[in-house]
């Protein structure tokens, strides 16, 4: 990353000159949102971004290829990626020119347990993350490159072998796709398609030890409440919706949050209502 500018360094030991937290924050918001336009816009930065991801293809397969040191220098390129998939001005370019498609084999890995994969793929989920992250008018647009770019499988496969944070991003990412009709029909016209991810949220529940996280099972919960308001998906789902999430007593124990209760009884509301 040596022919990177200078400009781009941000030292995260440095002080920021202003007293409140407020103002430290719209600071640091500032410059995230500088060094996005600067990578983007500098002469060959992106196509050096991704020189440093794809010397990396070839070391995943034995992932015991890859060493920590290399994942590192993979996952600092990723998250200068993550930066530009989240300003408004860059992100768009990046969908155009389909350079998400370039992080997808770190989201395809197969093996659990390898520090370095685990990294790698939650960084590399960390981008799509912030493509879905806000609403806007360009969202259609996003939704409709990842669901032709076949990100859902890939949000599938995280999902099993990831850790919660990767299942968190991961379910996060599906529930904003599903938002959209392209995606509710994606996942719902097909029964095979809505079974997979179906049972892939089911399961996550179902291995859930003690009290999961609040934004993992809010973010299961929006996709399941979004599945159960679409018509033909409603009749599957009746079938099989996780028993702990039907169970009153399991639902106090772990909804400690007046919305994401608020979420679970809807989605029983919903198939009570359609049987």
């Amino acid at each position: 990353m040596e022919n990177l500018p200078e400009t781009l360094y941000v030292d995260p030991t440095e002080e920021f000159p202003t007293a409140g937290a407020e103002s430290a924050e719209r600071a640091r918001i500032d410059r995230s949102n500088d060094i996005a336009l600067v990578l983007w816009n500098s002469k060959d930065v992106p196509f050096i971004l991704l020189q440093e991801i794809s010397k990396a293809y070839t070391l995943l397969s034995p992932p015991t290829l890859i060493s920590m040191k290399e994942a590192t220098r993979v996952c600092n390129a990723l998250a200068l990626i993550q930066a530009m998939a989240s300003h408004p001005d860059t992100k768009m370019q990046m969908v155009r020119a389909q350079l998400p498609v370039y992080i997808y084999p770190f989201l395809n890995t197969c093996e659990k347990g390898i520090k370095q994969l685990d990294y790698l793929r939650l960084t590399s989920l960390g981008v799509m993350g912030a493509l879905v992250k806000v609403d806007d008018a360009n969202s259609p647009e996003i939704i409709h490159f990842l669901l032709e770019t076949e990100v859902v499988p890939l949000c599938l496969r995280c999902i099993e072998m990831g850790g919660e944070l990767a299942k968190t991003v991961s379910v996060l990412v599906i529930s904003k796709i599903l938002l959209y009709e392209e995606g509710q029909r994606y996942c719902g016209t097909f029964p095979e398609r809505f079974y997979v991810i179906s049972h892939a949220l089911a399961n996550i529940v179902n291995q859930f030890h003690g009290k999961p996280s609040l934004q993992l099972l809010k973010h299961i919960l929006t996709c399941f409440l979004i599945l159960s308001e679409v018509s033909r998906a409603c009749d599957a789902l009746t079938k099989c919706y996780p028993a702990r999430l039907r169970d009153p007593v399991y639902l106090n124990f772990v909804c400690g949050n007046v919305s994401v209760r608020r979420l679970a009884d809807q989605v029983l509301q919903n198939l009570t209502d359609h049987r």
